[in-house]
């Protein structure tokens, strides 16, 4: 019942924007947890960004500064800006959350504790 869908990925230079869009249905974010994870070619999947319920992030180091997780509760929609595109950053783009996530040493969840995932939205940054 619980669904995620990514939209907005798409195909840009290098230097440009783009923003992605995970639409939850079946989910309030007010309950969950919410994160973005990439995976490029011949790559494993990785962290990008992560918002918990109480509104804290947290940013993979490679993209701090141009990447931005926000959250429309009213839409319950998570938002992905993503400025500064570069090559390195091509990869497809999944949307995942988790409800009832606790633990004593983080605020944030690991992939594995993640319980729904989207389908992804490919993006791809040409030099």
């Amino acid at each position: 019942e619980v669904q995620l869908v990514e939209s907005g990925g798409g195909s840009v230079q290098a230097g440009g924007s783009l923003r992605l869009s995970c639409k939850a249905s079946g989910f309030t974010f007010d309950d969950g947890d919410m994160g973005w994870y990439r995976q490029a070619p011949g790559s494993e999947c990785e962290l990008v960004s992560t918002r918990t319920r109480e509104g804290v992030t947290n940013y993979a180091e490679a993209v701090k500064g141009r990447f931005t997780i926000s959250e429309d509760n009213r839409k319950n929609t998570v938002y992905l800006q993503m400025n500064s595109l570069k090559p390195e950053d091509t990869g497809m783009y999944y949307c995942a959350a988790v409800e009832g996530f606790y633990s004593d040493f983080t605020p944030f969840p690991e992939q594995s504790e993640y319980n729904y995932w989207g389908q992804g939205t490919q993006v791809t940054v040409s030099s």
